[in-house]
């Protein structure tokens, strides 16, 4: 089958990069799909519905955590399932996936149907804005159901080797979506309800084409309800492995709350300077983190199959590809602050500020990658409290106290130095928490062998 070629036959390297660049193009595509609602908005002249969208994005924010946690957690143990050859139980995962993030999905949407009035004046939402805010709230909650559903198909079917189908999918969503903004929102002069409407057709598009997959070739997976409803409990366990990455998503942002409160102290130059800065470390960031999502099932698949020479093999060159692609990312983008700086920033003293900046962020750039390894590591080995306290530890635990203790002894400096800083820390925890857990295999394995024999 697909999955055992590319997860146990191919070699390593082609293993890896065969599951790592789609999920890093995808990562980039993502990236440009969040975006494309606020530029196309922002041709209408009209700050209001460009405020209206910044205003609810935050909402459809913590709804896509929800898919997050289905769509990683569910993916690693469908693949520690297939290694281990325990096909029905991935097809109960897989069905679970489906008909939880459908689910969830109903829920959140009708949740925040009947809350928008009272939710959006919280969010910021003055009495200018909360006409087009409620408008482009109304239509993209109604969308939920497809957001969580798409996004959830097509992280699992990874599991099984469909690398290429689920980039497909996820291209397919987002060129639509991109197709039908400029004329829903231009040509049509449908606002943000025009923006609302194409990204929930995109979704609808993306959500199609997996069931259309999962259906007609799909060679395990499954979204039969007679086989989600035989272990139901098993979906907790989906969320459980699937919270760290959540709540690292939901962790971030809290932090950049606290960071922008400090560099409030120094000026709005300041606070623009880390957020051009941040957007350079943040690209550095998500090809790391795209990196070992990619490469999860496979890790998951092996350790499934207690296969500890080919794991091991895995481990190391996984590690030494992030790191050789964090220092030549992280060169990049020292020598380039200025021209990318510029791009951002136009007056003087901010774009000095971000340069700045720069310097601090990109430090952590050959070792973050250590981190997302170590944390889906865990995930893949289904050890959901330690890959949860991974995600806990950098962006909370590390990186808050971090930001007023640097930023007390250095200053505006410091507060870019407290990212790298907590980078470091949970770079050296995630692996020692990785070879912990990689070591507690070795012993497992030795042990039922003597058994065994």
């Amino acid at each position: 089958m697909q999955y055992e070629k590319l997860f146990r036959a191919q070699s390593v390297w082609k293993s890896i990069f065969s599951l790592a660049v789609p999920s890093v193009i995808v990562i980039l595509v993502m990236i440009l799909y969040n975006m494309t609602d606020m530029f196309f908005v922002g041709q209408l002249g009209d700050i209001r519905q460009v405020a209206a969208v910044s205003v609810v994005s935050p909402l459809f924010s913590l709804s896509a955590a929800v898919a997050t946690m289905l769509g990683s957690g569910g993916t690693a143990l469908i693949a520690k399932a297939l290694g281990s050859n325990d096909k029905k139980q991935a097809k109960i995962y897989a069905s679970l996936c489906f008909w939880g993030a459908a689910g969830f999905g109903i829920l959140i949407a009708i949740g925040l149907l009947l809350t928008r009035k009272t939710i959006l004046p919280v969010l910021g939402a003055s009495d200018e804005v909360l006409q087009f805010a409620e408008a482009y709230m109304g239509i993209c909650a109604m969308g939920v159901p497809l957001m969580l559903a798409s996004t959830t198909l097509g992280s699992i079917i990874r599991a099984e080797g469909a690398v290429k189908e689920g980039m497909a999918g996820n291209m397919a969503a987002t060129l639509l979506n991109m197709v039908l903004d400029p004329l829903f929102i231009l040509v049509m002069d449908l606002g943000v309800a025009g923006a609302a409407a194409a990204t929930v057709l995109g979704n609808l598009a993306g959500t199609l084409y997996y069931i259309y997959y999962i259906r007609k070739k799909a060679a395990v997976l499954n979204i039969s309800i007679p086989l989600a409803v035989q272990s139901p409990g098993a979906l907790l366990d989906i969320l459980a492995l699937g919270l760290p990455n959540a709540l690292s998503s939901i962790l971030s942002g809290f932090a950049s709350t606290f960071s922008n409160r400090l560099l409030g102290n120094h000026g709005t130059d300041a606070i623009a300077a880390m957020a051009a800065a941040g957007k350079m470390a943040m690209l550095i960031s998500m090809i790391q983190m795209g990196i070992c999502m990619g490469i999860q099932p496979l890790l998951a698949y092996n350790y499934g199959a207690r296969d500890l020479p080919r794991l091991k093999e895995i481990l190391q060159k996984a590690a030494l590809l992030t790191a050789g692609l964090g220092v030549f990312t992280g060169a990049a983008c020292y020598f380039g602050r200025g021209i990318v700086i510029g791009m951002f920033l136009k007056e003087a003293l901010a774009a000095e500020m971000g340069e700045q900046m720069v310097v601090y962020l990109v430090l952590g750039s050959p070792v973050i990658g250590i981190y997302y390894l170590g944390t889906n590591f865990l995930q893949a080995s289904g050890n959901a409290v330690l890959a949860t306290v991974m995600s806990v530890l950098r962006q909370g635990v590390l990186l808050i106290p971090f930001l007023y203790l640097f930023h007390r002894f250095w200053g505006l400096g410091g507060i870019a130095a407290a990212y790298t800083a907590a980078d470091l820390a949970a770079a050296v925890i995630a692996s020692l928490f990785l070879l912990k857990q990689y070591r507690r295999l070795s012993a497992d394995t030795e042990k039922n062998m003597q058994n065994y024999e």
